[in-house]
């Protein structure tokens, strides 16, 4: 009984001991399955795009989709690229135009990772691709700026005036006329740009000039330019409202004349008929009797008295005169 009961326990010791290396091993076989799907597998996410490659070859074509992925554990790398816009600021740089004038232009742009299997073989990674853009944008953006007056990279399209006069010989003398103008600069930039960027994947889908400006040693002479155009303009203004101003006035004074003109005219007349009708009343009651004559002889005598004299006026008459009968009849 006691042989019997120590071979059991025995052989259930044995069994126990064999289940349990089983469960290790199972335990450590998923544990290293566990670590290599870890390794294999990777997530691409919707801004992403993944570029595989083993021993720093190229495996396949380029992952753009998202989602779960895999990959042989140790022996295949990812590399991760932005799927999205990227963003690219120029430096101010020192350009020389066409017109030998010195100015800073200042640029940025927008490209994109278009092809990443391509771009991995030229460029590895963005900080590559960054170093690569300031080279072909600042010497395309060279370039084309040396080939174009500074008016050219300035302004976008002429303008048309508005009013005649000194404003339009203003706008007229001020402004040249552009033919190509800074939005088809920053195209054919953009456009110039891209064909050497295409190879390395890239495509740039947008270029701008941010700022244009003279440097320190040009600006003053700009300036005094400038203010010399300004006051050469406000004189011209000034010349011509001087010359309306007197135009005003001659007209004025012309139109003052005419209206005075025309009105002594006017009373003159009035007073003419007015002489002409009394006249004609007087010669008709001096005809009538002896009595309206001397009634005529008498009144025109005083109206003659009433111009005639006055406190400060002293007279010698004859007593023959006639101005003097009345004079001697009233003592």
């Amino acid at each position: 009984m006691y042989y019997h009961f120590c071979k059991c326990s025995f052989h259930n010791k044995n069994q126990l001991t064999m289940d349990n290396k089983k469960t290790i091993i199972f335990i450590i076989l998923g544990a290293i399955a566990l670590f290599f799907f870890s390794q294999g597998a990777y997530i691409v996410n919707e801004t992403e795009q993944v570029v595989v490659t083993q021993f720093g070859k190229p495996v396949g074509d380029a992952i753009t989709t998202p989602g779960m992925k895999f990959k042989i554990p140790f022996i295949q790398t990812t590399h991760f690229f932005d799927k999205r816009y990227l963003e690219w600021d120029g430096d101010p740089n020192q350009v020389p135009t066409k017109d030998k004038k010195f100015i800073f232009v200042d640029t940025y742009a927008r490209w994109q990772i278009t092809d990443p299997l391509q771009f991995y073989k030229r460029m590895t990674n963005e900080r590559s691709a960054y170093s690569r853009l300031d080279d072909i944008l600042d010497g395309e953006t060279r370039n084309f700026i040396a080939k174009h007056n500074i008016e050219e990279a300035v302004r976008s399209s002429n303008r048309t005036p508005v009013s005649s006069g000194v404003v339009g010989e203003m706008i007229g003398d001020s402004l040249m006329t552009i033919s190509i103008g800074r939005d088809k600069i920053q195209e054919m930039i953009q456009k110039a740009s891209n064909e050497q960027a295409k190879e390395l994947g890239i495509a740039i889908l947008d270029f701008r000039i941010k700022r244009i400006n003279y440097v320190e040693e040009v600006q003053t002479q700009v300036y005094e330019r400038m203010k010399s155009e300004r006051y050469r303009i406000a004189d011209k203004f000034k010349s011509e409202g001087q010359g309306e101003a007197s135009r005003i006035n001659g007209e004025k004074d012309r139109e003052l004349k005419t209206i005075v003109s025309e009105a002594y005219k006017t009373a003159e007349e009035i007073k003419g008929k007015a002489d002409a009708q009394a006249a004609a009343i007087y010669s008709a009651a001096y005809d009538k009797s002896a009595q309206s004559r001397q009634l005529y002889s008498f009144i025109k005598s005083m109206e003659a008295y009433e111009k005639t004299f006055d406190n400060q006026t002293h007279i010698i008459l004859s007593t023959d005169s006639e101005f003097y009968k009345y004079l001697r009849e009233m003592k």
